[in-house]
């Protein structure tokens, strides 16, 4: 018997086919996935380039190209605090009721554990190609990067012209290390 409501929790910088595959996967096991864009105000550094807001449309135009039913799920931008114990009470706030989280983060695995809430570690789809990190590198090596994601989300990218973005981050960074 499925679960009512689980709660998927990524920071999905950007939203690539490993997200897609997860968010499947974890829909055979609920009846409704709350997928939470995790460190939502995060945004315009190497690590976090994207603003919660685009994640958001991402993840829209990514399932909507997949044939995920929307009325099976819910995006919600979940922002970090700055006080670990409370994180978990934070995102229940922000959130519809769930009964466990999916999660590949150890620290939100062990702060939803304390809150006595099951947690489950996705099965992650080829983790090794299929990473926010290795598709900002190709994208930074410009090397083939739109394989890893979905087509509605290439287009999101670069009507935000997130590439140049990317790129320029990178020139940032680099110079204040010198």
């Amino acid at each position: 018997m499925k679960e009512k409501r689980g709660l998927l929790i990524g920071r999905m910088q950007p939203v690539h086919k490993g997200h897609i595959s997860v968010i499947q996967e974890t829909l055979k096991e609920v009846e409704e996935l709350i997928i939470g864009i995790g460190s939502a105000e995060k945004s315009h550094t190497q690590s976090n380039p994207f603003t919660g807001g685009e994640r958001v449309l991402m993840l829209t135009k990514a399932l909507r190209e997949y044939d995920v039913d929307p009325s099976r799920y819910y995006i919600i931008p979940l922002e970090d605090i700055s006080c670990n114990s409370l994180w978990v009470g934070h995102v229940k706030m922000l959130t519809p009721p769930f009964c466990k989280v999916y999660s590949g983060n150890s620290l939100v695995q062990q702060l939803f554990e304390e809150g006595e809430i099951p947690c489950i570690q996705p099965s992650l789809f080829n983790r090794t190609e299929y990473s926010g990190t290795e598709v900002r590198k190709r994208i930074l090596n410009d090397d083939d990067w739109q394989s890893l994601i979905p087509e509605s989300v290439v287009k999101v990218i670069n009507e935000i012209k997130g590439v140049q973005r990317i790129q320029k981050l990178n020139k940032k960074e680099i110079s204040e290390l010198i």
